[in-house]
């Protein structure tokens, strides 16, 4: 039996992006900050170095043999050309304590760069990889293959380091993860609650 698309709703041919984009607000993602720095420490750059990265929700496993991940970015991202260029770059995981971190990220109050960086604790793995104290996990990955669609790449990553406290046996972080939902950030606990 086939049933009638209830009233209210819209076929793959008029969905429109506002809609689109409130529906997919309802999907509650774990919340990562992508560092990328053009800076591997050697020098004899034809230009300097650039540090910066961007906040995302679109990370995903891709393999454990190898150990690679999935992360989608906006090719007009300041992030993007830097990627390209260092061919390597971090996903961390953040806690729900560590929104401003987020935030920063995103771009608020007009922050770029290596400004995005400031006041929080960052650690530098030997090949360049910018990852971040306290977070719930961190991965240096390595840039393995882009696929361009749209105004999106996804961009895969072979994992080369883990940190983190995740990492510890039986390890529960009290505070939780950071989520993105309905547009802002969350905590499990605000989820739960409003559900």
């Amino acid at each position: 039996m086939v049933a009638d698309v209830p009233h209210g709703t819209s076929s793959a041919a008029k969905v429109e992006g506002a809609a689109f984009r409130q529906a997919m607000r309802q999907l509650a993602g774990g919340v990562c900050v992508i560092t990328v720095s053009s800076d591997d420490g050697v020098g004899g750059h034809a230009h300097a170095p650039q540090r910066t990265g961007l906040t995302a929700t679109s990370v995903v496993s891709l393999s454990v043999d190898p150990a690679e991940l999935v992360v989608s970015i906006n090719q007009a991202s300041s992030a993007w050309p830097v990627l390209l260029e260092a061919r390597r770059f971090g996903v961390n995981v953040l806690t729900a304590a560590q929104a401003v971190v987020a935030k920063r990220f995103s771009g608020a109050g007009g922050l770029s760069g290596a400004q995005r960086f400031a006041d929080a604790p960052w650690q530098r793995t030997e090949d360049g990889v910018w990852l971040l104290a306290g977070a719930l996990a961190g991965f240096a990955c390595t840039l393995e293959q882009t696929w361009l669609h749209r105004s999106h790449a996804l961009v895969v990553g072979r994992v080369n380091a883990i940190t983190g406290a995740a990492l510890a046996p039986k390890h529960r972080d009290p505070v939780g993860p950071l989520l993105y939902w309905q547009g802002d950030y969350a905590r499990l606990a605000d989820v739960s609650a409003s559900g």
